[in-house]
C-alpha cells in the first residue's frame, strides 16, 4: 500500500493498524496524520509503547496517558480510583483519536487495560469507547517484555481482546525509503519470510572484510556494557580540549523523569574535540536528522556549545533542544532541554530504533532476542556501509507467530486498498471530522493554520533576543539567569554577544566595581607582556590564564564582564 493510500484510509474515520518493513514511512504517516488532525482541532492523543519511541514523536507513553502505568491488570478498584485523577479525565473527555506506536513492544494485557480505561471513563461500550485508535508498528522489530515463561502468543498485541473489537483496517506501506532495492533490502525479506538463504548467509559474513569510509564508523551492540565501554574508551583517549553539558527540565515531575528516561540525549554529555556524536532528533532546518553523524570540531567562544562537522562536511552550530511530552493541541506538558548528541563511537540496538545509518560496525553474536538481528540491519541503507563483525543463528530470527501474522496482515491490506478505492474518500473524510468537532470547511481551516504560524512566529524569538527583553526591563544577572532557567556565564555571554553586535545596548549596571576591575587590568597586561600563551589564537586572552594568574580571587564571569569595560 503506498502512504497516500494509507492517508485516506486514515482519513476516513478507520480503527487502522500501520505497519510495513522498516524505512517504509510509519512514521512520516503518522505525522502527516497528526498535522492534518491539529490543523482541523481535532484532539488527538500521541502515545508509544516505549519513551524512547514517544520522544521521537512528541508524545507520552500509553502507560502515563492512560494511567496503567506498569500493571499487569486493573481491578474495579484501580480503575474507580483512575477516574478520580483530574488529568485522566481530562485525556479521556477530549480525545477522538489515540495514536500508539510501536504497537509492537506493548504487551497484549496493557492494551486491554487501556481499552477497558477508555470504556471506562467514556461510559461507552464500543471498542476503545468510539475513539478511532491507530497502531502502528511492525512485528519482527523487538517484542513486549513479559513474565518469565511467556510466550509471544501470550504477550502481542495482536492476540489480545481489544485488537479484535477495534476492527481495524490494515495498512501495509510496501515502497521503501530507507534502502533502495538492494541486497540488503532482499536479505531483510527473506528474514521477515523466516528463510534466509546460503547466499545471503555469505554476504553477512562478507562485510567483516569492509573497508568502511570512516576508521571509526559506529558501532552497535546488543549489550549496554559494550556500548559504555567502547565510549568511554574512545573518549579517553582524546587529549583535547573537554566540555559538559546538563540537562534542564521543566514541567510535571513525572512526566520529566519519563523523558529523562527515554530522550537519546544524555542528562550529563562529555564532549571532547574529536569526538565522534550523533544527533538524536530531527531538525531538518538546521540541517540533521536523527542518526546524522560527525565530530565535534571546537566550542563556541561565547556559550562553549560545540560545532559539529558532519561526515558530509556540513558545519553545524549546534543549539539546545526540546523533547517534550504535549498535550492533544501541541503544548507541552513536560520538556526536556539538552544537545541533541550523544557519543557515538557505540549505541545498543534497541537505542538505534528509528535511526538511520550510512555505516555501522555491528556485533550480533550475543543475540539473546529473536528481532535484534532485524533491527540492527535495518538501520542501514547497503551492504557496503555494513561491517559484520560476528552474529549468532538467533540474529537471523524472527517470531514464527510473527511471520504468520505478518502474511495475514498483507492480504487484510489489499482488501482494505480495494475497498478504499470504491468509496468517497473527500466525504468521509469531512464527515468524521464534524463528528470529532473539528473543523471540515476549508476556509475555516485556512484561517485557524494561519493563526497557528503567527503563534508561532512570535514564539521564535532568539535566546539572544530574549535575553536583550530583560536586560532592556533592568533585571539583574541573577533573575534573567532565573527566568531563563540558564546559569549567570551563560547568561553573561549573551550580554556580551549582544553588546558587541549593538552597541547602543546599555550594559553599564552589570559594570564590576573598580577594585575588580583595577585586578583584571593588572592581570591583563602582566600576561599580555609576559606569556604569550595566554593569547588564544583570535587574539583574545584566555579567561583561565587570567583566572589562574589571580589565584582564584575573581571569579570567571566577573574576569568576563570586567575585559568588557577595559
Amino acid at each position: 500500500m503506498k502512504q497516500a493510500t494509507a492517508l485516506d484510509i486514515l482519513k476516513s474515520g478507520r480503527n487502522v493498524f500501520l505497519t510495513g518493513s522498516a524505512g517504509a514511512g510509519k512514521t512520516y504517516v503518522l505525522n502527516q496524520y497528526i498535522k492534518y488532525l491539529r490543523e482541523r482541532k481535532v484532539p488527538v492523543a500521541v502515545t508509544a509503547s516505549t519513551g524512547i519511541a514517544a520522544t521521537h514523536m512528541n508524545g507520552m507513553t500509553i502507560h502515563a496517558w492512560a494511567g496503567i502505568g506498569v500493571k499487569d491488570d486493573l481491578s474495579t478498584a484501580d480503575i474507580r480510583k483512575l477516574k478520580t485523577k483530574k488529568y485522566l479525565a481530562k485525556n479521556m473527555e477530549k480525545v477522538k483519536v489515540l495514536i500508539i506506536d510501536e504497537i509492537s513492544m506493548l504487551h497484549k494485557n496493557q492494551l486491554n487495560m487501556v481499552n477497558t480505561v477508555l470504556k471506562y471513563f467514556k461510559e461507552e461500550l464500543k471498542g476503545f469507547a468510539g475513539v478511532q485508535v491507530v497502531f502502528s508498528g511492525d512485528f519482527f522489530q523487538l517484542p513486549p517484555i513479559g513474565n518469565q515463561g511467556e510466550t509471544t502468543r501470550d504477550k502481542f498485541a495482536f492476540m489480545s481482546a481489544a485488537w479484535l473489537e477495534a476492527d481495524l483496517a490494515i495498512c501495509y506501506l510496501t515502497e521503501q525509503h530507507r534502502q533502495s532495492e538492494n541486497a540488503l533490502t532482499d536479505i531483510l525479506n527473506e528474514i521477515r519470510a523466516g528463510a534466509v538463504s546460503e547466499k545471503s548467509v555469505n554476504l553477512l559474513k562478507a562485510t567483516s572484510e569492509n573497508k568502511l569510509e570512516t576508521e571509526e564508523p559506529p558501532q552497535l551492540f546488543t549489550h549496554n556494557v559494550d556500548v559504555d565501554r567502547i565510549n568511554e574508551k574512545y573518549l579517553l583517549k582524546l587529549n583535547t580540549q573537554s566540555q559538559t553539558y546538563d540537562a534542564r527540565t521543566k514541567g510535571n515531575p513525572k512526566l520529566v523523569e519519563t523523558l529523562k528516561k527515554s530522550a537519546n540525549a544524555p542528562e550529563k554529555l562529555r564532549l571532547k574535540i574529536g569526538a565522534k556524536v550523533m544527533f538524536v532528533k530531527n531538525n531538518y532546518e538546521m540541517g540533521f536528522v536523527n542518526g546524522t553523524l560527525g565530530e565535534v570540531i571546537e566550542f563556541r567562544k561565547d556559550d562553549n556549545a560545540p560545532v559539529i562537522k558532519t561526515r558530509e562536511g556540513r558545519i553545524i552550530d549546534v543549539e539546545e533542544q526540546q523533547w517534550s511530552v504535549d498535550n492533544d493541541s501541541g503544548s507541552p506538558l513536560a520538556s526536556y532541554f539538552q544537545l541533541p548528541l550523544r557519543l557515538a563511537w557505540a549505541i545498543t540496538v534497541h537505542k538505534s530504533q528509528g535511526m538511520t545509518l550510512d555505516m555501522a560496525e555491528i556485533d550480533l553474536g550475543r543475540t539473546f532476542e529473536r528481532g535484534q538481528g532485524y533491527v540492527a540491519l535495518s538501520r542501514l541503507k547497503s551492504l557496503e556501509g555494513l561491517k559484520l563483525k560476528s552474529f549468532n543463528a538467533r540474529a537471523l530470527e524472527v517470531d514464527p507467530l510473527a511471520a504468520k501474522a505478518d502474511q495475514r496482515f498483507r492480504e487484510l491490506s489489499l482488501i482494505a486498498e480495494q475497498e478504499i478505492k470504491n468509496k468517497p474518500v473527500e466525504q468521509l473524510a469531512k464527515q468524521f471530522i464534524r463528528e470529532c468537532g473539528g473543523l471540515a470547511d476549508e476556509e475555516e481551516v485556512k484561517k485557524h493554520k494561519i493563526k497557528t504560524e503567527e503563534k508561532k512566529k512570535k514564539k521564535k524569538v532568539s535566546t539572544y533576543q530574549i535575553t536583550a527583553e530583560y536586560i532592556e526591563q533592568g533585571l539583574s544577572l541573577n533573575e534573567i539567569a532565573s527566568k531563563r532557567g540558564l546559569t549567570e556565564g551563560t547568561v553573561i555571554g549573551h550580554l556580551l554577544k549582544l553588546h558587541a553586535k549593538f552597541p547602543e545596548i546599555d550594559i553599564s549596571k552589570f559594570k564590576p566595581a573598580d577594585n575588580i576591575l583595577a585586578t583584571v587590568k593588572a592581570s591583563k597586561n602582566h600576561l599580555v607582556a609576559n606569556n604569550p600563551d595566554a593569547i588564544k589564537e583570535d587574539g583574545s586572552l584566555s579567561t583561565k590564564a587570567m583566572f589562574d594568574h589571580m589565584n582564584g580571587k575573581i571569579d570567571y564571569n566577573n574576569i568576563k564582564l570586567a575585559l568588557a569595560f577595559l
